[in-house]
């Protein structure tokens, strides 16, 4: 069998080679193609059904596979392969979904899927991006009607320099300040997907028209490629139930049956209901008899006419009248109402409501066990800011089953996140792992903008030191020709009936993060320009609005917060600590306490009370810096004697409590006042050239007298309560011996000569048994005899 002979093309994309094949792989499908730029090699495949379905929508369905091979892993769970896929993933697909919908033909209704699977990852360029492109080449070489090509690109921003793919690592730590997902067609933007280190709205416009700009051969490559090998576009009957004439008639009896009043109503439900007597009065005068043969089939086509009826009036009165369903102008805002505080046990809470969409917020602050291990093919990663978006039936007044998180939860909880990462406060000034979830309560457009005010004064009102406070509004779009208006915080009929839906979010000084997905062929800079403008606009007066509520973070963490202390010690130090079989850590946590260690020495305490963290962290830096004369230690009580108590202050280091200094009243017994095993409060007060610590109680020091160390005593002195001064001065008049040994000195008698001691003297041996010896009396704190005898434990 002959090995296929592949088609290939390749052109430059941010100085490395984007190699797109074809022919030899999956061919059975209409569109397959392998694209490799570096390392990153990923297999598409785009295939549709014969026949149309039913749908009143697009069947289509993008699928990206994550293989752990691609990485040379095997993968970390139970049966040791891939299951779902993960979230990246599922933000990958829809990435790619949302470059190729907006460009299929109105009214294709047969089954589309196109199936991503990376097979290798060098984790330095984006499998993401390298998939999207790849799939406008797989559906433009194939079958499937599409008015493509599209291209894809990720943009960084660093030195007032743009970034053409930048490698995963620059955006994974942050050296560059914008991370912007852009799609593009020949001719216009079809979607935008950033976080930013608030940069400026003409930055963003500027990073958009560079994709543009380098973008534009890769155009050129997969039109040279539809060209030279791509099949025929299949035909297709558009499917709509919608007849033309049907259309006419109902817009007429629209006009005359108060359409624009039913739409001109503020209240949504109220809205609903008002559109619905109109339709159902029209539709009971065109068709009398709903159960005649036939009568089913007219009334869904009466229905269809009616909602292409109200698509129009709502875009006529926009353009035409400069008026919105609920009275806006275009650039007006709902009015804003802000709670904080109100989840009594959560650590931070906020409701913010806009209209008629409200969603609760609520911040957790957890510890660094908390966090979550990202187990995907993007560079390994602990997550330690979470958030989470859920969005229940009941938001939208409807009844619908529970399945899960959905992927359009993933995408609105994503861009949250994405808009407030950059200026959550780094771990190292704020070691919690932080956790948001967002509840969707009532929802008539942007909940995903409500999400991000909501959680930024969740988070405030948690104590957690934000840079900044963020706001967030979602723009629309009606356009039609060169006629267009840009519409300000969007109700959810506009966005269901506009051409665009604009995620903007920021701080007063820029923007942090971007979404646009819009539903016509693409959009202009000069467009995006001014919704950014008019967006921007929009940010400010909501920030004022949420100043007034809560302008800056608590001054202190919430009550039910964990506290967490954070110290560095010397990496050699960390085994003192830890001590033998973590027996040292055990005892430190009995305080109420859990402690984490890093390889680097930085060293976490957390608790949920500061006072036992705090003494930890004493604890700690006392064992790694060693006892100082001076230092307050919280000791544990190791030994009791007949005259003190040996306090174990840190690991091998004891401290003696004179029996003087336990009570302010004298005692009888040590085991009066203490017992082993208790942790008391010392404060060492000397230490002598041997090593052994003096200790007193902070509260006594200066009401009970201290003991002398040794050292600081005189030769031969005594406590003065065991018999006051005696001194060993034996001079003088006592009759001691003297130095002064002057001529007026007695000298003996006789004419021995000098020097004579006189041989005729009887002569005594010296004494051939040892000299008796007696211990010298021990003194009540004379400790020499317990040197080293302490209980180290």
């Amino acid at each position: 069998m002959n090995i296929p002979t592949p088609q290939r093309y390749s052109t430059m994309l941010g100085g490395r080679e984007l190699i797109l094949e074809t022919g030899k792989y999956a061919k059975q499908v209409s569109g397959s193609i392998t694209a490799r730029y570096g390392d990153t090699l990923v297999l598409v495949t785009a295939h549709m059904s014969d026949n149309p379905t039913s749908n009143d929508f697009l069947p289509l369905a993008v699928e990206y596979e994550e293989r752990h091979y691609a990485i040379g892993r095997i993968p970390g769970s139970f049966q040791r392969r891939e299951s779902r896929p993960g979230t990246q993933a599922i933000l990958n697909a829809r990435i790619t979904d949302r470059q190729i919908r907006p460009l299929f033909p109105e009214g294709l209704r047969n089954e589309i899927q196109i199936i991503i699977t990376v097979l290798s990852a060098d984790r330095e360029n984006d499998p993401a991006i390298v998939a999207a492109i790849a799939t406008s080449a797989a559906i433009s070489i194939s079958n499937i009607p599409w008015d493509g090509p599209a291209a894809c690109a990720s943009i960084g921003y660093k030195d007032g320099q743009y970034i053409m793919n930048p490698h995963m690592k620059d955006l994974f730590d942050r050296t560059s300040q914008l991370e912007l997902t852009v799609a593009i067609s020949k001719d216009a933007l079809l979607m935008v997907e950033a976080s930013s280190d608030e940069l400026s709205e003409e930055t963003m416009v500027g990073a958009i028209e560079f994709a543009q700009h380098e973008l534009a051969p890769v155009i050129a490559l997969i039109e040279q490629m539809q060209r030279e090998i791509g099949q025929p576009k299949a035909a297709f009957e558009p499917v709509t139930k919608l007849a033309q004439d049907d259309l006419a008639l109902v817009e007429q009896k629209a006009r005359a049956g108060g359409l624009r009043e039913a739409l001109l109503t503020p209240a949504k439900q109220e809205r609903s209901d008002n559109l619905k007597k109109v339709r159902d009065g029209i539709i009971a005068n065109l068709v009398p008899d709903a159960e005649a043969e036939g009568a089913k089939d007219r009334i869904n086509s009466l229905k269809e006419a009616f909602n292409e009826a109200e698509y129009k009036e709502l875009r006529r009165l926009v353009l035409e009248e400069n008026i919105r369903a609920d009275l806006r102008k275009p650039t007006d805002i709902r009015p804003i109402w802000i709670e904080t505080g109100v989840i009594p046990k959560a650590h931070g809470s906020a409701i913010f409501t806009r209209g008629e969409t409200q969603v609760l917020s609520v911040s957790t602050l957890g510890v660094t066990k908390d966090n979550r291990l990202v187990d995907d093919l993007s560079l390994e990663s602990y997550e330690t800011f979470m958030l989470h978006y859920n969005f229940a039936p009941f938001s939208t007044g409807e009844v619908k089953r529970m399945r899960g998180t959905s992927r359009r939860e993933l995408g609105h909880g994503n861009l949250a996140k994405r808009a407030l990462e950059r200026i959550v406060p780094d771990q190292k000034d704020f070691p919690y792992v932080i956790r948001v979830v967002a509840e969707t309560l009532e929802s008539n457009g942007s909940s995903s903008m409500a999400t991000v005010c909501g959680s930024s004064l969740s988070l405030m009102d948690a104590g957690v030191p934000l840079k900044k406070p963020i706001a967030g509004i979602a723009m629309g779009l009606v356009k039609e020709g060169d006629n267009y208006k840009i519409l300000s915080d969007i109700l959810g009929a506009e966005d269901h009936l506009g051409d665009m839906d604009f995620k903007v979010t920021g701080s007063r000084e820029g923007i942090t993060a971007l979404q646009m997905d819009i539903k016509i062929k693409g959009i202009t800079s000069e467009i995006m320009r001014n919704a950014l403008q008019q967006a921007k606009e929009g940010r400010l007066h909501i920030l004022e609005i949420m100043d007034q509520a809560l302008s800056t973070p608590r001054s202190e963490l919430n009550k039910n917060a964990p506290r967490i202390v954070q110290i560095s010690i010397p990496t050699d130090k960390i085994g003192t600590v830890i001590g033998p079989g973590g027996k040292q850590i055990r005892e430190l946590e009995a305080y109420g306490a859990q402690i984490e260690i890093g390889e680097d020495g930085t060293i976490k305490i957390f608790s949920s009370d500061g006072e036992a963290a705090e003494k930890v962290r004493s604890a700690i830096e006392g064992m790694t810096k060693g006892v100082e004369v001076g230092g307050i230690y919280e000791g544990k009580v190791a030994k009791l004697m007949d005259f003190g108590a040996f306090i174990n202050l840190i690991p091998g280091s004891d401290g003696l409590l004179h029996i003087s200094q336990i009570s302010e009243t004298r005692i009888e017994k040590v085991s009066d006042a203490l017992k082993e095993g208790d942790r008391i409060t010392v404060k060492v007060v000397g230490i002598d050239g041997r090593g052994k610590i003096d200790l007193v109680r902070p509260e006594l020091e200066g009401k009970v007298a201290p003991r002398k160390p040794k050292e600081d005593r005189p030769r031969g002195s005594f406590d003065r309560d065991r018999g006051g001064d005696r001194s060993f001065d034996r001079g003088g008049d006592r009759g001691g011996r003297s130095s002064d040994r002057g001529s007026d000195r007695p000298r003996p008698t006789g004419d021995r000569p000098r020097g004579d001691r006189g041989n005729d003297r009887p002569r005594f041996d010296k004494p051939q048994f040892d000299k008796p010896s007696f211990d010298k009396p021990k003194r009540d704190d004379d400790l020499s005899q317990y040197e080293d005898k302490g209980d180290k434990e």
